[in-house]
């Protein structure tokens, strides 16, 4: 079932990672690379961002409703054929489609471990919980690398009309929940919706992934080494 928790937690991920800035704006510059935007264009995207991420964004986004995510994620997972898994999974996996037949995940998951989908509920709690300390420490330096990007791709007038306009009431309204959108439930929906396609396109996506790199030597096995 490592092919099914991978899955999960990729899934999961897409919301998050949706909004996640990676942190670049302290590395040195490329060379040839165009310069930065300017101090006053930083100073104008600034209290945008502060209206569009407000600390405890990641919190927001993460505690109670993640939870509720991977339940609805998980419940359509139960739901799928476990040969269309396996067969993700190489060879290995092919001979397990086989002996899966036409039985559901769920189905092949109670008879390994009858435990399954609760301890899998207790792992997911347990890593939303550990997570948001986590992910709030990322986040003033994703804040200043949001500003960085509105500096750079909007100019001075641009930001300081958005800036205006989040001061109002309506907003307001907007940008205290612009982030979270990724997590209401039509997004959740949307995303669990995504899981069996993925496993129906997997065994051809993996094809050409084997053809597109059949011309590399090949790993060296372990006993090989020694």
């Amino acid at each position: 079932m490592k092919t099914l928790v991978a899955l999960t937690v990729l899934t999961f991920a897409a919301p998050l990672s949706a909004q996640t800035v990676v942190s670049t704006s302290r590395a040195p510059a490329a060379a040839g690379a165009p310069p930065g935007p300017d101090t006053a264009r930083i100073e104008a995207a600034r209290p945008v961002v502060e209206r569009l991420w407000p600390l405890g964004t990641y919190r927001r986004m993460m505690d109670g409703t993640m939870s509720k995510m991977m339940d609805a994620m998980m419940t359509q997972m139960m739901g799928m054929r476990a040969a269309d898994i396996a067969a993700t999974a190489g060879e290995a996996g092919r001979k397990a489609a086989a002996q899966a037949g036409e039985q559901t995940v769920g189905e092949v998951t109670a008879k390994a471990d009858p435990a399954f989908r609760e301890r899998m509920k207790i792992t997911m709690d347990m890593m939303m919980r550990e997570m948001i300390p986590l992910m709030e420490k990322i986040e003033p330096t994703v804040r200043d690398n949001l500003t960085s990007i509105y500096a750079r791709k909007y100019s001075a007038t641009e930001l300081g009309d958005m800036a205006r306009f989040f001061a109002t009431p309506s907003g307001a309204a907007y940008a205290n929940n612009a982030m979270l959108v990724f997590v209401e439930p039509e997004m959740i929906q949307g995303m669990t919706a995504f899981a069996p396609e993925l496993m129906k396109a997997m065994p051809g996506i993996m094809k050409k992934i084997e053809a597109a790199t059949a011309h590399l030597p090949p790993i060296a096995k372990k006993d090989a080494q020694k």
